[in-house]
């Protein structure tokens, strides 16, 4: 499981989209990024789509998980 926690681009209250990890300044939820990746959604259309979140802040998303994924 990935800590949210120190990764600059998203935070987290629980009274805002049930506690879940979201873009910071935003409503969108972390987990819509990857499931729109997923989906074969290129990275500037899930920016486009969803008002916001940065292209720098998804990058950072996407770095943040994968130096995760190394050190795991």
């Amino acid at each position: 499981m990935i800590d949210w926690s120190t990764c600059p681009a998203v935070e987290r209250d629980p009274l805002r989209v049930s506690g879940a990890w979201v873009f910071k300044g935003t409503r969108v939820p972390v987990t819509a990024l990857f499931e729109n990746l997923e989906d074969g959604v290129q990275l500037s259309d899930f920016v486009a789509w969803f008002p916001g979140v940065s292209m720098e802040q998804a990058r950072t998303v996407l770095e943040y998980v994968a130096r995760t994924l190394e050190a795991a």
